[in-house]
């Protein structure tokens, strides 16, 4: 197999590389290219029998025609989610789609601990205060997470995670989640989380019915003050109402680690160019927002099991034996 891996870095090319030895394979050759797969670069795909993708690579019906022209036989997210795939555009063309389900649900979670820790201990700006000789404590209250209601949207692998994290402080956890068993924390429907929180935190996929799932109408039914955390999918939210929630102080704090747009933002460095999205600048100009660039996943573990899972997929398609790991 001859593997085309888009949208790469080079931090995660040692991990391939490992784990390609790993695996003890001769079957499977890996060429990375740092452009993202869409319309414009499909024709990189030309001689290849497989891709691999990432979050923000475009994988729509043009380009999986143009990847059935190729004779291209599989797509590979080295992610869990995979709304960026046209799923049935892949079927109609029988090239099948295999994905990362999970990579350390830990690693996600633990960011999101830092995000609400960051955001209400306001950390990182005493460290800017420190560094500059200022000791003052004014504008840096925080509030305790213990017996604090955080209300979690979706609880699979990571928002069960973090639901062992927040137990540890003494939190009261709150869930919702249709597919979710009776567990360490309150079952509950979506307005008494969103009503009842102090903190809400998003976990779930991005489809059709969670597009835009926090919006103006949910925003209203929070609490005033209320902390929102998504480390999830950027287009979860509304970021226009988010932007309205904090200029009358609904929200008294946002954490992103993904944004709507991000695909034009994210993993490369812009420090020398005019930012062009008017949003995403008013969002980082508010002071009690926080975001970081989509690296919630960004830790050893989780890139070698990232890895690993995407080579082992690689391995399972190549010699047509059954997908551990298949999307249908």
């Amino acid at each position: 197999m001859k593997l085309a891996l888009f949208s790469s870095q080079k931090y995660e090319q040692p991990f391939f590389e490992k784990s390609l030895a790993a695996l003890n394979s001769n079957n499977i050759t890996i060429s990375y290219f740092e452009q993202p797969l869409n319309a414009t670069t499909a024709p990189l795909c030309q001689g290849f029998d497989s891709v691999c993708v990432f979050v923000n690579d475009t994988v729509d019906d043009t380009v999986i025609n143009t990847l059935a022209e190729y004779g291209v036989s599989s797509i590979l997210l080295r992610c869990a989610g995979f709304n960026n795939v046209d799923l049935n555009a892949a079927k109609a063309h029988n090239i099948k789609v295999c994905r990362v389900p999970a990579y350390s649900p830990e690693a996600v979670a633990e960011h999101c601990i830092a995000l609400m820790l960051t955001l209400n201990r306001k950390t990182h700006k005493a460290f800017n205060r420190v560094r500059e000789g200022n000791f003052d404590l004014n504008g840096l209250l925080g509030f305790n997470l213990f017996e604090k209601t955080i209300g979690i949207i979706g609880c699979g692998k990571i928002g069960q995670a973090l639901v062992n994290i927040l137990n540890g402080f003494g939190a009261n956890v709150l869930v919702f989640d249709p597919y979710a068993q009776a567990g360490c924390y309150t079952l509950c429907d979506l307005d008494t989380l969103l009503s009842q929180s102090d903190i809400i935190s998003l976990h779930c996929p991005l489809n059709e019915q969670t597009h835009h799932l926090i919006d103006d109408s949910a925003l209203a039914k929070m609490k005033p003050g209320v902390m929102l955390i998504n480390t999830s999918r950027g287009a979860l939210l509304d970021s226009k109402a988010c932007i309205n929630a904090l200029k009358t102080k609904k929200l008294g704090y946002l954490g992103l680690d993904v944004y709507e747009q991000e695909s034009e933002l994210f993993f490369k460095d812009h420090r020398d160019e005019i930012m062009q999205d008017d949003v995403f600048s008013r969002l980082v100009s508010f002071p009690n927002v926080l975001v970081t660039g989509h690296q919630g996943f960004f830790t050893q573990e989780a890139l070698s099991e990232i890895a690993q899972t995407t080579l082992q997929n690689a391995h399972e398609v190549a010699h047509q034996l059954p997908l551990s790991n298949e999307v249908k």
